[in-house]
């Protein structure tokens, strides 16, 4: 049973053709979720203890703002193809997918040097490469719609070169993706396992990206075609390929990054100190205070007892209170023996 609305409206309410419904209804549900996903990362931002997801946290509301922009893009393939959804079609695709592989790609460049225990790039570098990396793809898109589109509409419905227009301008989204996956690899390599689980997250993204990717290009130019669909079908593959990587940026990256958000680094010290030989291992806290103790010991008893002796902070100065006179020296003079005078003077007056 179809709905009683205009002809290029007619998949978002036909029964018999029920994969508008159902795409659109996965569509909104979408949007509805990354807007609510968007509030929250507001609302948990003060509440982010890690310096490190602070700067990140930037980068993923940015990322939500493309995901919310691919759901929407959805329905611009469900309505037929018109003069009004061509350039939306050829303009928008190409730069939300730029847009959510660029901070990908940001978030996986700081995730490289955090695994190795550095700090990672700083939240204006990321927001810079997002901007930039995603301004290549605007360009990209303006100049074909600009140059190749205000030609006659007709030459938006030539099926077999309109398919082959619109995988060429998305060679440089491909080209972010394979970038991005190959950095994503770089992150899951480094001492410290905390931060490899956010890089694992990234990694399974983008592979699970790249696999819907090669689906829907290769129906888009060779399975429709063979099938004998190639018209009929397109949209619906391009529809899908919407949804189903929309989901996937949530599922596997955005709610694993969630459940992370609030959590604090835990001390990783020891373990990286374990790991160096024993000449380069650091020597603090019970060492120090043990020789301490072996000093103090040794010290004769003065009859006093300083408030400091057994401090902590006062037994970094062992070394210079040692250096203090404690008693005073003197030269030693000769003295006469009383017993002995005596002796020789009883002794000389009785000679006498």
């Amino acid at each position: 049973m179809s709905c009683n609305v205009a002809a290029p409206f007619r998949f978002l309410c036909d029964q018999a053709a029920a994969w508008g419904i159902v795409l659109e209804t996965l569509a909104a549900v979408g949007v509805v979720f990354t807007i609510v996903l968007m509030l929250a990362l507001a609302i948990m931002f003060p509440r982010i203890c890690d310096s490190a997801k602070r700067a990140v946290a930037t980068i993923q509301f940015i990322f939500l703002f493309g995901v919310l922009g691919i759901f929407g893009l959805t329905f611009a393939f469900i309505i037929n193809l018109t003069q009004q959804t061509c350039p939306t079609r050829y303009f928008l695709f190409g730069v939300l997918f730029a847009i959510c592989f660029s901070c990908l790609l940001a978030h996986a460049s700081k995730l490289v040097r955090l695994v190795r225990g550095g700090l990672g790039i700083s939240w204006w570098i990321m927001l810079i490469i997002v901007v930039v990396l995603s301004f290549i793809q605007i360009i990209i898109a303006i100049l074909y719609v600009a140059i190749y589109l205000t030609r006659p509409i007709d030459n938006c419905f030539l099926t077999p070169k309109a398919n082959i227009d619109f995988v060429l301008i998305l060679i440089y989204v491909l080209l972010l993706m394979a970038i991005t996956f190959i950095v994503s690899i770089t992150g899951l390599c480094g001492p410290f396992k905390y931060w490899k689980r956010h890089s694992a997250h990234i990694y399974v993204t983008v592979f699970i990206s790249i696999g819907i990717w090669v689906t829907w290009i290769t129906m888009l130019l060779i399975g429709n075609a063979t099938l004998g669909q190639s018209p009929n079908w397109d949209d619906p593959v391009l529809a899908i390929a919407l949804v189903a990587n929309g989901w996937v940026f949530l599922i596997l990256y955005i709610v694993p990054e969630f459940c992370l958000l609030t959590r604090c680094q835990p001390d990783q010290s020891n373990d990286t100190n374990k790991d160096l030989p024993c000449l380069l291992r650091q020597t603090v806290g019970v060492d120090n205070r043990v020789f301490t103790q072996d000093n103090l010991k040794n010290e004769p008893d003065s009859g006093r007892s300083s408030p400091h002796s057994h401090s902590p902070q006062f037994d970094a100065t062992l070394a210079l209170r040692e250096l203090e006179p404690q008693k005073e020296f003197t030269i030693p003079r000769p003295q006469t023996c009383p017993n002995s005078y005596m002796h020789y003077r009883s002794h000389d007056l009785s000679n006498m």
